[in-house]
């Protein structure tokens, strides 16, 4: 399908294709046109001659001396000129290229911090421009890369760490082997085992867009079979749950198992960080083309700087997405994978007493 844009880029392209053109037309009109003038002049005094009886030898050869000397400094000059154009014209239009061609081996080396400088808004200047941001993505993924690396090495190292602290205790004797220290043991591998699955869970999130078994499903059931899950978590912290449920926001088209493991991981997160005795909300609304669900909770609430990057891997708010609480805060990247995959968004909102995160699926 062509763009409004790529139908501008395409007419530019034409116009300057027809004025490259005009330099080859222009020296064969002018041969033409010295052809013709001699052709003629001929023709002319050759008719002076015959019918005035007047000798047209000298006035013949001063009229095409001149008209020869204009038609020669003229042609040099259009093509002087038309070459000086057409060289500042093709160097300011290959300068880019040139440009990107060297910062193309320094992206290929790891190097991701040179940019090229935007010099028009033509297509030169575009290309630039798409080069720019293929740059920023590029430069994006590696720096999420090694952030991902050093956030997994940092949630190993403290379990493995205590594991091997107890372990070496345990062999040298310096405490002894007791049902509790076992427990603990057993603590510390299950949640390295939670990590693993986790970081699964987000790779299968981040390929769900390839195998997505979409169908017309119930949205209000998703929700209500989530919350009948987690109902003993819910009343072990005397939470009250309140439901809000638009009647018309019930159907949806989407994979069930992917759309309940979204939810799973908000109904969890609501659960892990809304305090004992508050309140849950879960709520639906019809509203522009698609289906928005919240689900809010009331307690400590997150920095205003921190909502933008709540979805990112392994992010936790210092009060509120704390370690005490369970987890490597890889939850709710994976209800963005899953929700983006169905073509969906993910948001949060938060004040000083309740936190809102939804997410909205297309009609």
């Amino acid at each position: 399908m062509k763009t409004p844009e790529g139908k501008q880029l395409r007419q530019r392209l034409l116009w300057k294709l027809l004025f490259s053109h005009i330099i080859p037309l222009v020296a064969i009109t002018v041969v033409v046109v010295w052809l013709k003038v001699d052709r003629l002049a001929t023709d002319y005094y050759r008719e002076l001659l015959s019918v005035h009886k007047v000798s047209p030898l000298e006035a013949h050869r001063a009229f095409l001396d001149g008209i020869h000397h204009y038609l020669i400094w003229g042609t040099v000059i259009a093509l002087c000129l038309s070459a000086l154009l057409s060289y500042a014209l093709i160097t300011w239009t290959l300068r880019p290229l040139l440009q990107m061609s060297a910062l193309t081996r320094q992206v290929a080396g790891g190097n991701y911090s040179e940019r090229v400088p935007v010099a028009s808004r033509y297509e030169g200047g575009q290309l630039a421009t798409a080069f720019n941001e293929m740059a920023d993505k590029l430069e994006g993924i590696e720096q999420l890369r090694k952030n991902m690396v050093a956030d997994i090495s940092h949630e190993l190292r403290t379990p493995l760490t205590n594991l091997r602290g107890y372990l070496e205790a345990l062999s040298d004797a310096v405490i002894p082997p007791t049902p509790e220290t076992f427990r603990m043991l057993e603590q510390e591998v299950l949640r390295l085992v939670h990590l693993v699955e986790d970081l699964q869970q987000l790779a299968k999130a981040e390929a769900a867009r390839s195998f997505l078994d979409c169908r017309e499903i119930s949205l209000n059931q998703l929700l209500g079979q989530i919350m009948d899950l987690y109902r003993p978590n819910f009343q072990e912290k005397e939470l009250e749950v309140h439901w809000d449920l638009d009647p018309g926001s019930d159907r949806v088209t989407g994979d069930p198992e992917k759309l309940l493991q979204a939810i799973r991981n908000l109904a969890d997160n609501a659960w892990k960080y809304t305090p004992a005795g508050g309140r849950v909300t879960i709520s639906t609304r019809v509203a522009e083309g698609e289906i928005r669900t919240v689900f809010s909770n009331t307690g400590a609430g997150i920095a205003e700087q921190d909502l933008p990057v709540l979805f990112e891997r392994f992010f936790r708010a210092d009060r509120s997405r704390s370690r005490d609480a369970g987890g490597a805060g890889i939850g709710l990247s994976i209800v963005k994978e899953l929700i983006e995959a169905h073509g969906g968004q993910v948001g949060a909102e938060s004040d000083g007493n309740e936190t809102r995160i939804w997410f909205s699926l297309p009609l």
